[in-house]
């Protein structure tokens, strides 16, 4: 009788600290707008550019380890080395039955994910103090998942900057070769862990739309197909009706600005592999959005998907949302340009002519691959109509000129530095001569080209060149267009980025 009635007691017991757990425990809503409102708590403050290093990122791994405790449950262990010969790490953390694996820079220079990775580590690993409820909805979540997260898979790539391993392999067409060892290490994981889900995170192309808008595509989700039938799966289902719960949260926060990837099955790459071996797997492409050269805030949409995703498999959320809610995301196209200028009057051979012109910014990379320069080309030319520009100017009525080089030459940078640019410009100048001076930059912040003991400079409005416009409204100079960048004369406004230096 009296273990009846202990049981009975326990029971209760039980039953009223999970109500009262429950009751505490925020909704799905409410969690996403915190993730979301309080990413800057997370934000992983020793990544603030793209372009950082295997070794920026192992003191930041070298932290994980001493955060593992019994409420925050970390690990991190080696899966192997890549060509070169640097470490490649796995970050684990919770103790869930569900298994999530994650990985990032597969391809050396798309590292917008790895931030936001970082960025989650944080977010577990800190105490809320005053919200309690996200901290039981973090124990909550590490409860039911396990996290296995890669980092960098291709630490030599990052190290220059480049999409292929240090074999000049594209590693997302090798997983049926296993040629590279990095390769080799995404398979392994895999196959030993069997993973539930699997994110597989890149970039792309700022240049994408949201089908045909001028909306760019800043994120692309895709469920990969495992067929040339495209064929649906319950594996491949399942990653289809996350993305429809992800797409939901993206709209929330960013509306009209996802997408989907194009879903043509590459029998090489290894998301429609890993979804054919049995893990459903989100591809999430990291795009373009205005005025974010380094990623941030796009890192900060990859931290709230991510997050959203987490929360969605723990719990099962994804289970009410519906295949034609995934079929319903637009496709992603190819239809931005960094500049369009439109229905600009050219001259050539006498003859006049209209125009638009599309120029397309190139980053060179500088100081070790750490950090770049603008060198930026013509891309296209002629009726431009069906194409978006994150920046547009219309230029009916004008003409177009060449930019002229300043007669007076000059001895020093400093003495360009006192130049009142404005005035030059209003001149139709968009260059000036340096004498005596040798210098092994190849770019200037000054906001005018700089000639040294070359004349070499473009001049001509053809693709692939990268030309000093200066372009006339009622025979006043309107725009100055210097190494592809915009300054309306007319109005103070605009901003040269960096301009060259011809030598």
């Amino acid at each position: 009788m009296k273990k009846k009635i202990f049981l009975v007691f326990s029971t209760s017991l039980f039953l009223i600290y999970s109500y009262s757990y429950s009751q505490n425990m925020m909704t799905k809503e409410q969690f996403i707008e915190q993730v979301f409102q309080k990413h800057d708590a997370y934000k992983e403050t020793a990544l603030k550019h793209r372009r950082f290093k295997h070794a920026d990122i192992q003191p930041l791994i070298e932290k994980i380890k001493q955060q593992n405790t019994t409420n925050v449950p970390f690990a991190v262990s080696s899966l192997g080395k890549s060509s070169e010969g640097r470490n490649i790490s796995l970050v684990s953390l919770g103790t869930g039955k569900i298994k999530i694996l994650l990985w990032s820079q597969m391809h050396g220079d798309e590292a917008t994910a790895t931030m936001a990775m970082f960025d989650i580590f944080n977010f577990f690993a800190k105490s809320e103090q005053t919200a309690n409820e996200l901290d039981a909805l973090k124990k909550d979540l590490l409860s039911k998942v396990t996290l296995y997260c890669i980092p960098m898979l291709n630490p030599d790539g990052a190290e220059v900057w480049k999409r292929r391993t240090a074999q000049d392999i594209d590693m997302n067409r090798d997983a049926l070769r296993l040629q590279s060892p990095e390769s080799v290490i995404l398979k392994n994981i895999r196959d030993s862990l069997k993973a539930d889900f699997g994110f597989n995170l890149h970039d792309q192309s700022i240049l994408y739309t949201v089908g045909n808008t001028p909306k760019p595509a800043t994120i692309s989700f895709l469920a990969p197909a495992y067929n040339y039938a495209k064929d649906i799966n319950e594996v491949r289902g399942r990653a289809m009706k996350v993305i429809a719960e992800l797409t939901e949260t993206m709209q929330k926060f960013m509306p009209d600005q996802t997408a989907k990837y194009s879903d043509d099955f590459e029998p090489r790459a290894f998301g429609d592999n890993i979804q054919k071996w049995g893990t459903s797997v989100i591809l999430i492409e990291s795009g373009g959005y205005a005025n974010d050269p380094e990623k941030q805030h796009i890192r900060k949409m990859n931290f709230t998907a991510l997050m959203t995703g987490i929360y969605s498999m723990a719990n099962q959320s994804y289970q009410s949302y519906t295949l034609e809610q995934y079929n319903a995301i637009p496709f992603n196209e190819r239809l931005l340009k960094n500049l369009i200028i439109r229905n600009l009057t050219l001259k050539k051979d006498k003859k006049t002519y209209k125009a638009d012109i599309a120029f397309l910014y190139n980053e060179v990379n500088i100081n070790a691959n750490k950090d770049f320069y603008y060198k930026n080309t013509i891309e296209d030319l002629g009726d431009l109509s069906i194409f978006y520009g994150y920046q547009e100017i219309d230029c009916a009525g004008m003409t177009a000129e060449e930019g002229k080089v300043y007669p007076q030459k000059f001895s020093s940078l400093d003495e360009i530095k006192k130049l009142n640019l404005k005035d030059l410009y209003k001149e139709g100048y968009t260059a000036v001569k340096l004498e005596n001076t040798k210098t092994k930059d190849d770019f200037t912040y000054l906001g005018i080209n700089i000639l040294l003991s070359s004349n070499k400079i473009d001049k001509k409005v053809e693709l692939g060149k990268n030309p000093d416009m200066v372009i006339r409204q009622n025979e006043q100079v309107r725009y100055v267009i210097i190494n592809g960048f915009v300054y309306d004369v007319e109005k103070g406004e605009g901003s040269i980025k960096n301009a060259i230096i011809y030598k």
